[in-house]
């Protein structure tokens, strides 16, 4: 193995190590799930120690957007999921280092999503950036086999916002899924930055991957529409 991929091996075992000290990162196996649960399903205000809103980001990668708007709302809590334990350690560890009791992250599969929440325990879903899934249309987050998953815990007219560089995906979400169901679409645009009129959340903060894609000229799209 090359030095530099020992390196980063050697790194993301650290990390994964260290993830398991964090108080406010999960990681339940489908095994699990299956035999006992999730103890915090329906009781999430239990763990937060309070009754505030609750916000999902699916797909949060290092937790960008949950940080940035916990710091904004310290009235409303967030929930990060990704599969992806590495980087989620950044997340949990800024959480952590800054002590703040309205983050919590999940290391799951999105699809197992609905067995971490209870009917309308969730007022509002960020979905950053996911794999636009381009030869798997149900994989695609926004797909209606997600949305249907999302519908069993959202409370009714919550928002969902979908910020991605896939015109493909963005395309996909708006024409097949949205309109022909008749979701009420709150805003949308094919590029994000360029709208001068729009000063809302989307903007607040540029991921990780969000900054890449804008480095090497993609537009950013958006949408925020709310299911029936």
């Amino acid at each position: 193995m090359p030095i530099t991929a020992a390196i980063m091996a050697h790194h993301k075992l650290e990390r994964f190590a260290e993830n398991l000290t964090f108080s406010n990162l999960f990681q339940v196996s489908f095994e699990q799930l299956e035999r006992e649960g999730f103890e915090y399903r329906g009781r999430w205000s239990e763990w937060f120690g309070n009754d505030n809103p609750i916000t999902v980001e699916l797909g949060c990668g290092k937790g960008d957007y949950s940080i940035a708007l916990a710091r904004l709302h310290l009235d409303r809590n967030y929930i990060g999921f990704d599969i992806k334990g590495a980087r989620l350690w950044r997340g949990a560890k800024t959480a952590t280092d800054e002590a703040m009791p309205n983050v919590a992250f999940v290391r799951t599969r999105i699809e197992l999503i609905n067995r971490f929440f209870a009917t309308n325990e969730v007022s509002e879903v960020w979905i950053t950036f996911p794999d636009p899934q381009p030869k798997k249309p149900l994989k695609r987050l926004t797909s209606e086999r997600f949305l249907t998953y999302y519908r069993q815990f959202l409370k009714p007219a919550s928002p969902i916002h979908l910020k991605t560089d896939s015109q493909e995906l963005y395309n996909y979400t708006l024409d097949e899924v949205i309109v022909p169901a008749g979701y009420e679409v709150e805003y949308h645009t094919t590029d994000l930055y360029a709208d001068e009129t729009y000063s809302g959340e989307a903007k607040l903060t540029q991921t990780f991957y969000e900054k890449m894609f804008l480095d090497d000229g993609k537009p950013i799209t958006y949408i925020k529409f709310r299911l029936k």
